[in-house]
């Protein structure tokens, strides 16, 4: 047997998962919320949780979404102005959010962290306290990073890659099984542009893609997303990474089916 289909074969094992949705995953080119993949992405999502899953989800698409509300061409390079689009944006996002997943009669939690959170003990303890209280509650997370108060990051270039890092982070807080990365390519693609289906060593993968250009709604690239999943592997949690633009993306991701990039965690 293909040994990247066995190691597929233990997905479904997977109790605790990490999500993370990139801007350009559910949003169109204008910044606009795209309704029809956040429907198919919370139906998944609502299937999985129903099915015992504990879902963490981590999404982009704030500052986007802000982008748009205020009526604005592109991005803004300004820290306040793009404080503002997420300040904006952020009530939309959570808005959609919240109107779907009720359709589903699931709660769902706002929050909102920066790096600062993941470096001081207290806080760090408290927001992990918190999420594995709603967590027992049966309530999803919805985490994204907090734009408004994260100057420090956006003004010394650290910010969160459009929540690639911050989905790491996340998984090493929640202790979790699975981060499955959600972007607008099938996965890690080689020279040929062919989806690499397994990686095991990430530093090989990181010198097939180059950093993202600067000037579009969202901040990552694959680049970012291995980077990320070096922690997260590190950690000892497997990474999918996969087009989130598939309609039963995350269904065949837990099931193990042969789509998107699997990146082996240290453990395996």
């Amino acid at each position: 047997m293909n040994i990247e289909i066995r190691y597929r074969e233990f997905l479904p094992e997977a109790r605790r998962i990490v999500v993370k949705i990139g801007t350009r995953v559910i949003t169109r080119a204008s910044g606009r919320p795209d309704l029809q993949p956040i429907k198919r992405l919370v139906k998944q999502i609502a299937a999985l949780h129903r099915q015992g899953y504990e879902i963490l989800l981590v999404s982009s698409g704030a500052v986007g979404a802000g982008v748009e509300a205020l009526g604005l061409k592109s991005r803004p390079a300004c820290v306040p102005d793009l404080q503002m689009c997420a300040a904006v944006g952020q009530a939309r996002l959570m808005a959609r959010y919240e109107a779907l997943f009720n359709l589903e009669k699931i709660t769902i939690g706002q929050v909102l962290l920066t790096h600062a959170d993941f470096q001081h003990r207290i806080r760090f303890a408290n927001a992990k306290r918190t999420m594995e209280h709603m967590i027992r509650h049966d309530v999803i997370p919805i985490i994204n990073e907090n734009d408004v108060v994260a100057d420090e990051e956006l003004k010394a270039g650290l910010s969160l890659g459009d929540n690639d890092y911050l989905a790491a982070l996340v998984v090493k807080l929640a202790r979790a099984d699975l981060l499955i990365i959600l972007s607008t390519v099938d996965g890690v693609l080689d020279a040929n542009g062919r989806r690499v289906k397994c990686i095991e060593n990430l530093n090989d993968a990181l010198a097939l893609v180059k950093p993202v250009a600067a000037g579009g709604l969202s901040k990552g690239g694959m680049r970012s997303k291995l980077q990320s999943a070096q922690i997260a592997v590190k950690a000892g949690c497997g990474v999918l990474i996969a087009c989130g633009r598939d309609k039963q993306v995350l269904t065949d991701a837990v099931a193990g089916k042969d789509i998107g990039t699997l990146i082996l965690s240290s453990a395996l």
